[in-house]
């Protein structure tokens, strides 16, 4: 058992999720990361250090979350920031996307994200805490993309369920907030770099012109996480470089 604040990172391996946890370790949390890249995330928790633990988890699983929480307060105590970090894309012509695959986005980034939410708020409610949930959205919940429909989909029902469940734990004192990211330099994006063409199509709908860094969405996923926006709840704060603010795409 530990006497810090619990913070919990689920697709915490690599990337924006890494970040995450890297930036709410500096403010004096107990590090968990999870994600379904068992290797990958032991890697992660050593790398970061000051106690990370790592747990191996299918955050498109729903018994995996469930068992993951059921170990994590056996073993460490009750998670009272909880940062719902995991997701996946699939890129598809729309005409040809299976159900399957339409499915298994959905069950990670959305269904997974309401099994933890959930599952963090119900202990924190038995355990009279007055936690912080982040949820990740993108801007793709609310711009889309043709050849990426069950990505935006999800985005989109994350940042419905932020604001639902964000009333619904209010009495409660827990705050649910999320963070959209825009064009973000991680490996979901490395075909992107890889294109000067594609790159050229990002930049011109950016207009700080250079891409997002992980550790961008890791200060402002922090900085909700804590008391300092202790009066902020069922917001969704957009980290793209001003995208949304264009009224056209390329």
């Amino acid at each position: 058992m530990t006497d810090k604040p619990i913070a919990l990172v689920t697709g915490g391996a690599q990337g924006i999720g890494y970040a995450c946890a890297e930036a709410i370790a500096e403010n004096g949390a107990q590090i968990i990361l999870a994600d379904i890249n068992g290797d990958g995330v032991k890697t992660a928790a050593a790398k970061l250090g000051g106690g990370a633990v790592a747990i191996e988890c299918d955050m498109g699983d729903a018994a995996q979350v469930t068992a993951m929480f059921d170990r994590i307060e056996a073993e460490i105590g009750t998670v009272s920031i909880l940062i719902n970090g995991a997701g996946i894309a699939i890129t598809n012509d729309f005409l040809e996307t299976p159900l399957e695959e339409f499915t298994a986005v959905l069950n990670v980034n959305l269904v997974g994200t309401f099994v933890a939410l959930q599952r963090a708020a119900k202990s924190m409610v038995a355990a009279g805490i007055q936690g912080s949930i982040v949820n990740m959205s993108s801007v793709n919940a609310q711009i889309a993309i043709p050849t990426i429909a069950a990505y935006c989909a999800s985005k989109g029902g994350v940042m419905q369920l932020t604001k639902s469940s964000a009333l619904a734990l209010a009495p409660h004192g827990i705050r649910v907030n999320a963070v959209g990211p825009g064009s973000i330099d991680t490996a979901m994006m490395a075909g992107v770099n890889a294109d000067p063409g594609a790159m050229d199509v990002v930049m011109s709908r950016t207009p700080l012109k250079r891409m997002g860094t992980p550790r961008e969405i890791g200060d402002v996923v922090a900085f909700l996480a804590s008391d300092k926006a202790s009066y902020i709840t069922g917001e969704t704060i957009y980290v793209d470089g001003g995208r949304l603010g264009l009224n056209y795409t390329c």
